[in-house]
């Protein structure tokens, strides 16, 4: 068979003064036939983390049966219309997390993903292990322009205590490059969009990047001449996709920028949205882009900071999340955190059908192959328990994974079982992980 010229890279980008722009899966990426018949096109799975604060409210988030048929429980509901890729699962514990007197927010969010019984201190001698998706970043990574991202939506420094003699890097971080260092979370979207699309995705210098901020010139100015040569020797739908994907990150920068516009006061250069709700659908969007375009396989995000005390006016609740996940028994307490639970879920909603509105190189959505772990640090705010964790898993990690079910486990099954499973299904290693693990758990 004659061989056709060869696809183009899927890591192909647009260029110009100052800005790189990745681009997204057109038909120009995809091989021949005689190129497909050497190099099958199955992406690796990507794995995304994702972590919200204080617990959950569990009587209304557990399903009361396993199974395929089980309830979508008021604070499940949000994700209804994606129920066939989704797992529920009931009875994993992390053990390790609990910690040595007080401080279980700052011991669980430390060991959220690391599974690692964290040291007590509010040194510099902060002691956890390396997070599962470091793991999967070493296996995986390498060949992305950031083989991991760490992403969130509430600040602070690492320095001091946060917790009952915890550390506030335990507190503040559930990427772990190793034991002593954590993988500090980037929580301005501005921020974010420029490391993907702008001056630090192409080393502008300071003062480069001053100019064009005060220009207002859009990334996308940079690169229409790279982009008006491209388009000439691509087919009538290539170009419609690329058109429409452009104008995607023309809409997101925008949306960026009145965000931070919003909280500008007279001379004052705004860093971040002042609104979670802006923080937070621009980071989603911004995660969607870093896996359309490849840019990475690996993304962790908080939505607060362990045992975060964020208050949300615009649900009708004034009083801190923390304050009220230690709800001690009272109605009115569960009725707000409740409305809190059903709030993060549908963020975690919006994000996931944003990649399952979007097609991956082998004609699947980005859902289809990713892996997405959805959890808390403890499972209620009140008991402070590390047992029955709220646990979802999102996503058909390239086939491999069957949702549409809750699964309940019985006795104790560690959450680095689980670790080791979906870090085996987004293409790293499967050998016992963390502090208690035994090896891969069965999903089934």
């Amino acid at each position: 068979m004659k061989l056709k010229t060869p696809p183009m890279s899927r890591r192909a980008v647009l260029r110009g003064l100052g800005a790189t722009i990745a681009l997204p899966m057109l038909d120009a990426m995809r091989p021949t036939m005689a190129f497909a018949q050497m190099q099958p096109a199955r992406p690796k799975s990507r794995f995304l983390a994702y972590y919200v604060p204080c617990g959950m409210h569990m009587p209304s988030w557990t399903p009361a049966t396993p199974g395929p048929d089980f309830e979508m429980t008021p604070i499940l509901a949000p994700l209804a219309d994606l129920r066939s890729k989704l797992l529920v699962l009931s009875g994993i514990d992390n053990h390790p997390a609990r910690p040595d007197g007080p401080g279980d927010h700052a011991a669980g969010t430390g060991s959220f993903l690391s599974a690692a019984h964290c040291y007590k201190t509010e040194g510099a001698n902060i002691r956890n292990g390396v997070s599962i998706d470091q793991v999967i970043a070493n296996a995986v990574g390498q060949g992305h322009r950031f083989p991991s991202l760490a992403l969130g939506a509430e600040g602070g420094g690492n320095a001091g205590g946060c917790d009952s003699g915890y550390s506030c890097a335990y507190s503040r971080n559930i990427s772990w490059i190793d034991a002593q260092t954590p993988a500090a979370k980037e929580t301005n979207p501005g921020v974010v969009f420029n490391r993907l699309f702008g001056a630090d995705a192409s080393g502008l210098t300071p003062a480069e990047a001053a100019k064009k901020r005060r220009y207002r010139k859009s990334v996308l100015d940079y690169v229409l001449g790279d982009a008006q040569r491209l388009k000439g020797k691509l087919g009538p739908t290539d170009r419609q996709k690329m058109d429409a994907y452009l104008s995607s990150v023309r809409e997101l920068e925008r949306q960026i920028d009145l965000a931070a516009a919003s909280a500008c006061e007279a001379g004052a250069e705004p860093e971040r949205p002042v609104d979670v709700r802006d923080t937070m659908r621009n980071m989603a969007d911004l995660m969607v882009k870093a896996f359309e375009c490849d840019l990475t396989p690996v993304t962790t995000f908080m939505l607060g900071n362990g045992g975060s005390n964020r208050p949300y006016p615009f649900l009708g609740i004034s009083d801190g999340h923390h304050q009220l996940s230690h709800h001690q028994g009272n109605p009115e307490n569960h009725r707000q955190l409740e409305i809190i639970d059903i709030w993060e879920v549908e963020q975690l909603a919006y994000l996931l059908g944003r990649l399952d509105a979007v097609e991956d190189v082998d004609g699947k959505t980005l859902l289809d192959n990713t892996v997405v772990f959805f959890s808390s640090e403890i499972e209620d705010g009140n008991s402070h328990r590390h047992d029955d964790l709220p646990i979802l898993v999102a996503g058909g990690a390239g086939g491999q994974l069957q949702g549409g079910r809750h699964v309940r486990f019985e006795g104790h099954t560690p959450i680095a079982d689980l670790f080791s499973a979906l870090s085996g299904l987004c293409g790293g290693p499967t050998a016992a992980f963390g502090d208690d693990g035994t090896g891969a758990l069965n999903l089934g």
